[in-house]
């Protein structure tokens, strides 16, 4: 009997192929980077056709490396990057490079948006909080408006899980959540069509949606021959990366939250309640079809600690004990006292949307002096990572009434001991990792597919599969000075947050100027 689930996690830097069995154990895993492409300021874009080569080629590989047969193999499913548009043709072929998430471009689009619908109706509609340029509805009008022969010409848009879908199966869907990120009626579960006219979209170019625990097709014989798969497989919808890595963390009853710790960074939870997006924090639709998954997204988060690494860690060789840099750089941080010596750095890199919504701010080192080192910088950068999540925490604990008395995190950072502990320390709160924190975005995205599947009667019964690995406890006499520098923190944004507005605003007009031919 067929036992395993191959669960791509399509991120921005590449793609993870995962073998899981039916009890949410790894069994193998593989993995294939891919581009983004940053064609000007503010643009990132990557090719959609980089998505299937990763999916196929590390489908074979996992194949190869595990030695399962194709006949052992359940089903395909997705984990994939939210907030994709892939304008399709009329013969289902992209016609342009993918938009992504991390695209600011649409700026203009979502402050024009914002002003036609002054009485905030549009907030109450679509996830609640305001629209920026990294915006589904803006990056659309945008397309609509700069590229009117690629509009026109588009059949429909897909994202990067309804995509992969059709190559997979030839199918044109959407699952829902993936749907909500642009306009979905969370209740009703359908678009939202009369916003999408007002503001000057055919609803006819959304694609139909399906459920994330449906089967969307079989792989179809050209698909399984790239994959080294049998035709006819089921293909699961899967769902976004990060409602799929809220099942991973075993965060799937009512109330139950996750921080996740990788490129970007989040804290969410799921619930059947109806909440409205405030504070950067928006509602979309969870992998559970019968839930919500209240999301708060921070847009960078290991991208800082990646920076530090290329940048001041590169040519550093560490100790064949130690692994790779960031190991060595887990215990350089892990020797600076907390506080980092009074240096703050906040962890906005590309704008952010939470703890505070805002496209213009950026990362900057505060207080820095001659007495910091190196060093002091990278721990400065762990703890504006954590400063940032509490800031998101207590929003979430004061704003919508869920207490976090606990954090279960996944991604890459909960494997780093350090920031974890840090973590626990600024936030004072327990902090739990799981057993595969890395591949929370796959596991969960297995899970869903063995609900789907029927091998599980609800996502309830997954809060058994996936259980806490390993616990953090908030060390007290850490408190005084965490406390203290998390307020200054937040002091920071409040007086800087116009210097930054000033400063890109004016960056922007001045590459929008050596744009201009002549």
């Amino acid at each position: 009997m067929a036992k395993y689930i191959i669960a791509h996690d399509v991120g921005t830097s590449g793609n993870k192929a995962v073998l899981v069995d039916t009890e949410g154990h790894v069994h193998g895993k593989c993995f294939e980077p891919y581009r983004v492409c940053y064609p000007r300021p503010d643009w990132a874009e990557q090719e959609p056709e980089d998505w299937w080569k990763a999916v196929t080629h590390t489908t074979k590989l996992l194949l190869e490396k595990t030695g399962v047969s194709p006949a052992d193999v359940l089903c395909v499913t997705f984990s994939a990057q939210l907030l994709g548009i892939v304008p399709m043709d009329p013969k289902t072929r992209p016609l342009r490079p993918a938009i992504i998430w991390l695209d600011n471009r649409a700026c203009h689009q979502a402050h024009r948006v914002m002003r036609k619908f002054i009485s905030a109706r549009l907030f109450a509609l679509i996830a609640g909080t305001a629209l920026c340029g990294k915006d589904g509805i803006p990056k659309l009008l945008w397309l609509k408006e700069e590229e009117p022969d690629i509009y026109k010409k588009m059949s429909c848009f897909l994202d990067v899980g309804g995509y992969l879908i059709y190559r997979s199966t030839g199918n044109i869907v959407m699952e829902w959540t993936g749907a909500s990120v642009f306009g979905l009626d969370l209740k009703k579960k359908k678009w939202l069509s009369s916003i999408f006219r007002y503001v000057g979209l055919d609803p006819a170019k959304f694609p139909p949606l399906v459920r994330p625990i449906d089967q969307v097709g079989t792989l179809s014989k050209e698909a399984a021959n790239e994959c080294g798969l049998l035709q006819g497989t089921p293909v699961i919808a899967g769902a976004g990366d990060a409602p799929c890595a809220a099942v991973g963390s075993g965060a799937v009853g009512e109330g139950d939250g996750h921080v996740y710790l990788g490129t970007s960074g989040w804290v969410g939870v799921v619930t059947k309640r109806t909440v409205k997006g405030k504070c950067g924090a928006a509602s979309i639709h969870s992998a559970d079809p019968d839930k919500a998954f209240l999301f708060a997204e921070s847009e960078t988060a290991g991208a800082c600690i990646q920076w530090m690494a290329e940048q001041l860690y590169s040519s550093d060789k560490p100790d064949s004990n130690l692994g790779d840099v960031y190991a060595l750089m887990d215990e350089r941080a892990a020797q600076i006292p907390p506080g980092s010596g009074y240096l703050i750095f906040t962890p906005w890199m590309y704008g952010e949307r939470a703890p505070i919504s805002d496209c213009n701010v950026r990362s900057s080192f505060l207080n820095l002096s001659a007495e910091h080192t190196r060093d002091h910088l990278l721990r400065a950068v762990y703890e504006g990572i954590a400063y940032n999540i509490r800031w998101i925490v207590e929003i979430i604990e004061k704003e919508y009434k869920f207490p976090l008395p606990h954090l279960r995190v996944i991604g890459g950072g909960a494997k780093a001991a350090p920031l974890m502990q840090i973590l626990s320390d600024v936030t004072q709160r327990k902090a739990e990792t799981v057993r595969y924190p890395q591949e929370a975005g796959a596991v969960g995205a297995a899970m869903v597919a063995a609900v789907g599947l029927g091998i599980y009667p609800s996502f309830e019964a997954l809060k058994k599969v996936v259980s806490a690995d390993r616990a953090f406890e908030p060390q007290k006499e850490n408190r005084e000075i965490y406390d203290s520098l998390f307020r200054t923190y937040q002091e920071a944004y409040r007086s800087l947050r116009g210097f930054y507005k000033r400063l890109n605003e004016r960056r922007a007009v001045q590459q929008s100027c050596k744009e201009v031919p002549g």
